[in-house]
């Protein structure tokens, strides 16, 4: 049993002072009001901890290497090219320690899960290892390592285009059928079990390009409950390529086809028209966002306002990993609407931003993970984010503005313990592992440059 000890606390109804909270087998056992036991873990400050709803951890370690201009005009197809050729390179020990790394940071800057949308499944060739699931077990080893609650997200990537084009050769490591992908599937599910009982799998199609609608149709009976993550009209391109195959736009043809509700996550999602947005937000599914990689890759935004009127379900991702922060996340969804729109306090209705994007992220991301969690209440996983509110970026403010600090004025430094399904990851501001996990992803990303 663990007890914390909160100053303050946002619960479900509000703001609280002196909240106790009890935690019994991962969950919140009891919250309550009362002075702290001695036994008790005292912190400022705390939230419910936010879910990563969407990552591929192996970016991580690509950050910072693709922002060089090339001739003609750089965009999201000619940063993949270098992906894939990284990509190619990467061993399961490494792999592991990269997935490490960016799992640290992710509970450092306040998160507590993480959705993997895992599509590197086997040797540079395209055969698989000699167990099926050899880099989603990495990803467990990483997140064992680094406590962080996982929901894995094994990628359906059948064809390299939509129409069924062949897979390039830096796309076998990617590429399954589904009798394949089914097999994968199951291994994965019987080698999580080591994580504990939070941790699942889910299913990720990985668009309407890379798996065609017999193949969807076959991966979602197959397997009928879980999460389903899939990425949706990042670009312009794609929807023009899914359109000139399918006759419809990606969001239009799942919303009408494939039987959308909440167990799924349209990642991206940032070229719907308004009746997809207005029927996305219907559907019930959530929008998953992952605004600094949006931006990083040329995207586009999200369109927030139409979304969220119409009473959208939403979270936030790190993608990419170009730069992990649940703060700038958040930040950079409500900027990229003020830079397009020319208007301020954009996403909420009225009142709070800060708590329009806190507390929904906090709902809607556990939702996508199909973790109960989002919210600190008896019953819920105990993932949960303690911040200093003494810091200088929060401590002028009350309780009704403390999350609009958080969103857009404070740092990550402000996280000082984060707890997944009551493990104490993050204490004092740092992982509990954290040198031994730098050591090993610097000789591994050492190797890679030295591949190069």
């Amino acid at each position: 049993m663990t007890i914390i000890h909160a100053r303050r606390a946002r619960l479900s109804g509000g703001w609280r002072r002196d909240v106790l909270l009890r935690i019994e087998n991962g969950r919140i056992a009891d919250v309550s009001t009362a002075p702290p036991p001695p036994d008790a873990a005292r912190v400022d400050t705390l939230l419910p901890a936010l879910a990563n709803l969407h990552s591929h951890s192996f970016q991580r370690a690509m950050a910072g290497m693709t922002e060089r201009r090339v001739a003609g005009r750089p965009s999201f197809w000619t940063w993949r090219e270098l992906m894939y050729r990284f990509a190619m390179k990467i061993a399961p020990d490494e792999l592991e320690a990269i997935a490490a790394l960016a799992f640290m940071e992710m509970l450092e800057t306040g998160f507590s899960s993480v959705g993997e949308f895992h599509y590197l499944h086997h040797q540079e060739s395209g055969a698989p290892y000699a167990s099926i699931d050899e880099l989603s077990q990495r990803i467990f080893a990483a997140a064992l390592q680094t406590g962080i609650g996982l929901t894995h997200l094994p990628v359906l990537y059948v064809y390299g285009g939509a129409g069924g084009k062949a897979l390039e050769p830096q796309q076998a490591r990617f590429g399954n059928d589904v009798d394949r992908f089914c097999r994968l599937v199951g291994a994965a599910k019987a080698s999580i079990a080591r994580l504990g009982a939070d941790a699942r799998v889910g299913l990720a199609p990985h668009s309407l390009r890379a798996a065609s609608p017999e193949d969807l149709s076959r991966a979602l009976a197959a397997h009928p409950e879980g999460p389903v993550h899939i990425h949706a009209a990042e670009q312009q391109k794609e929807v023009a390529e899914v359109m000139a195959h399918l006759g419809a736009r990606p969001v239009e043809w799942l919303l009408r086809n494939a039987g959308v509700d909440r167990r799924w996550c349209l990642v991206h999602a940032t070229q719907m028209t308004p009746s997809e947005t207005r029927d996305l937000a219907a559907s019930g599914a959530i929008a998953g966002l992952c605004p600094i990689t949006e931006a990083n890759l040329g995207d586009g935004p999200f369109n927030g306002p139409d979304y969220f009127a119409a009473g959208g379900a939403f979270g936030v991702g790190s993608d990419s990993n170009v730069r992990i922060s649940m703060t700038e996340e958040l930040r950079m969804l409500e900027y990229s609407q003020r830079l397009r729109d020319l208007s301020r306090t954009v996403l909420a209705g009225s009142g709070s931003v800060g708590e329009t994007l806190y507390l929904g992220a906090a709902k809607g991301g556990a939702a996508a993970l199909g973790r109960e969690a989002g919210a600190i209440e008896a019953g819920r996983i105990a993932d949960l984010v303690a911040i200093d509110g003494n810091a200088p970026s929060l401590c002028a403010l009350g309780d009704d503005r403390l999350l609009d600090g958080l969103c857009f004025a404070a740092g990550d430094d402000v996280v000082t313990d984060v707890w997944s399904a009551g493990r104490h990851m993050v204490r004092g501001g740092r992982h509990v592992a954290r040198e031994a996990i730098i050591a090993a992803y610097r000789k591994a990303v050492s190797s890679l440059v030295a591949d190069d």
